[in-house]
């Protein structure tokens, strides 16, 4: 039963909650790295309707998302406290809250920014909570539709500042696209408990732990190359250069000692914090050497 005797900062921390506000500064971290690298002066305004817009775009989804999963969310230890199946707040608030950030963001990101960005955003926005969610229950390739939306920040913030799909922004979405596979893998490892607990699917709950530590090495392998190439397509130097192959070689190094060594839970953790330190220092040496 909804608590009714709350305070209004609890009752707006519950709301915050439901953006995922982690996994949304990420999100804006690499939309403001898509904007910084196109390298195009951008009026301060254009700029804030480009970072708000993708912030309750992103929120939007998010909170669909709580909603669909309130009932699987009981059941992982990261997300039992969320509030809806921690039972603070009722679905239909949730939902009509996702209605009003959407209603907001989306026509301020097409009015305010562009209109190709606010298209983007309606496809994160949609793939994310209609497709990707009621996969995560029915098979492990939800990962990769997932990683999709997940990779449109980049160019998004690309968009934002040129109006245009190009290939430096195109760049960039297969960076976050591919770099989502081995950090998803790490976390379905760590948690696959969780997951058969919740009903969702995975690819270590369907394959064996063995095939998926294969396979985040196969990601990890298959991100070197990629992330090297805003290098080649003039939108970094050669620091981000030299950053880009160390950064890959240790997140190489680690993914190959756990597939070798067949480690388990603890060295999932490592896969997982080193993908985002990897994530972390790759757009920090975008933005000090473009």
């Amino acid at each position: 039963m909804v608590s009714t005797t709350r305070s209004l900062g609890d009752v707006v921390g519950d709301y915050v909650a439901l953006t995922k506000p982690r996994l949304s500064g990420l999100v804006l971290f690499t939309a403001a790295g898509g904007m910084w690298l196109s390298d195009k002066s951008l009026d301060w305004k254009t700029w804030l309707f480009a970072m708000l817009g993708t912030a309750g775009t992103v929120g939007s989804a998010n909170t669909i998302n709580c909603v669909i999963e309130r009932d699987s969310d009981r059941f992982m230890a990261r997300t039992a406290k969320r509030p809806l199946p921690g039972q603070r707040m009722e679905s239909k608030h949730a939902l009509v809250f996702a209605v009003v950030l959407g209603l907001i963001s989306l026509p301020m990101l097409a009015l305010g920014v562009n209109v190709l960005t606010g298209v983007l955003g309606l496809l994160a926005l949609a793939s994310y909570a209609f497709v990707y969610t009621p996969m995560k229950s029915r098979t492990r390739f939800a990962m990769q539709v997932g990683a999709f939306p997940g990779a449109l920040p980049p160019l998004m913030g690309w968009t934002a500042a040129t109006g245009r799909i190009e290939l430096p922004g195109l760049v960039l979405f297969a960076i976050l696209f591919v770099w989502q596979l081995p950090h998803f893998i790490a976390i379905a490892l760590f948690r696959k408990s969780e997951y058969r607990a919740a009903g969702l699917t995975s690819l270590p709950l369907e394959k064996g732990d063995d095939t998926a530590r294969l396979h985040a090495v196969g990601y990890v392998a298959v991100l070197l190359p990629i992330s090297v190439a805003p290098y080649f397509v003039g939108v970094a130097g050669w620091l981000y250069l030299v950053v880009a192959g160390v950064l890959g070689a240790v997140f190489l190094t680690v993914a190959i000692r756990g597939w070798l060594g067949k480690r388990g839970d603890v060295w999932a953790r490592q896969l997982f914090m080193t993908s985002l330190l990897y994530l972390t220092g790759l757009f920090a040496a975008l933005g000090l050497g473009s």
